[in-house]
């Protein structure tokens, strides 16, 4: 599976390394461990001396994990001194010293060694002991070095399959120049300063508007703490662009209908209020206010509103003809009809006289200005939306006043 780091649709690498010889293993499990990690680092001939269970080995053959391309190629020797008898280099890996007078050398000098042993078209191999004691004196004295690993002197012994993986790791480091086999592409040049300059100058804008800066003392510090942030990243033009859409979504909020929380019918009177009670002494620059409030309605519905919102579209008789929390002035019916002149209000369970009063203004004041008004109770849309749209329904083909 490709997505498993393994692809069949790869060509192996093409390299000339060592000969991996497994002396007497135990389980056909871990000669198909040993296979997967030379699999791993483009070693591909393997020798086996005297394998215990035999060969071939189903159970090797499921440990390799889909190096069959090795397993299909072993030898199968008697004897140690048959198994190196072409091999003029040859290591043994061992844990013990075994008192013997010969160079010991780590994995990579072992590797830097059989790279260029092999160049000249030689035969290296590479010893490897039993599960249970390793190699024995006589065969360790076959080789002409010993490897030994850089490990916890109290706790040395390593799986078969580790002490391959880690031979096979770096004579493939060395033998590829410690190439990668992928590089992440660059998607975006570095940001400018100018870019970042700009980012961070909305960001404080929007921190100012919450009163993140605080206390006022500490500014300075905040902002230089904050500017650190971004210029450690090293970010590029594309990050720029994405941090100032992360800030402008979270400043401004998820656009459209229908797409935030639910308010209960009390708070989004009381925002009409509010809302009102701003637009008898704001000044034209503060317009905005307007709008501001309109997209917060908009995006927190009730429930009654959200299910008759839903019904106006879906319906044919009203379909296109309303729109949903729309200013008309300084005032926000929940729904209105610019063509018809209506305004839908939702009557919500429970009003206090306050909410009552502002209802009653803004309903006069769409009075006065052509505007037919019609009031449904929140339980009633919720509970029999039919009978309500046959009402509204009945209003759009009258003319009549419809409180």
């Amino acid at each position: 599976m490709s997505g498993s780091g393994t692809d069949s649709t790869k060509a192996h690498t093409d390299l000339v390394g060592p000969v991996v010889i497994l002396v007497e293993p135990q389980l056909g499990e871990n000669i198909g461990m040993c296979a997967r990690a030379m699999g791993n680092f483009g070693l591909t001939r393997l020798r086996i001396v005297n394998p215990r269970d035999g060969w071939p080995n189903v159970h090797a053959r499921r440990a390799a994990s889909g190096a069959d391309h090795i397993l299909d190629k072993v030898e199968l020797f008697d004897t140690v001194e048959q198994a190196v008898a072409d091999c003029t280099l040859l290591f043994a890996t061992t844990a013990r010293a075994h008192d013997q007078a010969k160079p010991v050398v780590a994995p990579e000098a072992a590797a830097a060694e059989t790279i260029a042993h092999v160049a000249g078209g030689a035969t290296a191999g590479i010893l490897f002991g039993r599960e249970r004691y390793g190699l024995q004196n006589e065969e360790v004295a076959l080789a002409n070095r010993i490897i030994t690993f850089p490990v916890n002197p109290a706790f040395a012994s390593l799986n078969l399959a580790q002490a391959v993986l880690l031979c096979g790791y770096e004579w493939f480091k060395q033998a590829t120049s410690n190439a990668l086999p992928y590089a992440m592409p660059e998607r975006s040049e570095p940001a400018a300063q100018h870019q970042m300059a700009a980012f961070f100058d909305n960001l404080v804008g929007e921190l100012d508007k919450v009163e993140f800066l605080r206390p006022p003392e500490k500014r300075d510090t905040m902002l230089v703490n904050l500017r650190n942030i971004f210029t450690r990243m090293e970010p590029t033009k594309q990050d720029m662009h994405t941090l100032h859409g992360v800030v402008m979504a979270i400043a401004e909020g998820r656009k459209g209908p229908a797409k935030g929380g639910v308010l209960d019918g009390e708070q989004a009177t009381r925002l009409r209020a509010l809302l009102a009670e701003h637009g008898q002494g704001a000044q034209a620059h503060e317009s905005g206010t307007v709008r501001g409030l309109a997209r917060m309605l908009r995006r927190n519905p009730t429930d009654a509103e959200r299910l008759l919102w839903d019904q106006l579209r879906a319906d044919r008789r009203f379909a296109g003809q309303f729109k949903r929390q729309t200013p008309v002035g300084r005032h926000i019916p929940d729904f209105v009809s610019f063509p018809e002149r209506i305004a839908i209000e939702l009557v919500n369970p429970g009003e206090t006289e306050v909410i009552v009063s502002d209802r009653a203004a803004r309903q006069t004041w769409l009075e006065e200005r052509g505007y037919r008004v019609i009031a449904m109770r929140a339980d009633d849309v919720t509970s029999d939306i039919a009978t309500e749209l046959d009402r509204l329904e009945a209003l759009l083909a009258s003319g009549m006043p419809g409180h």
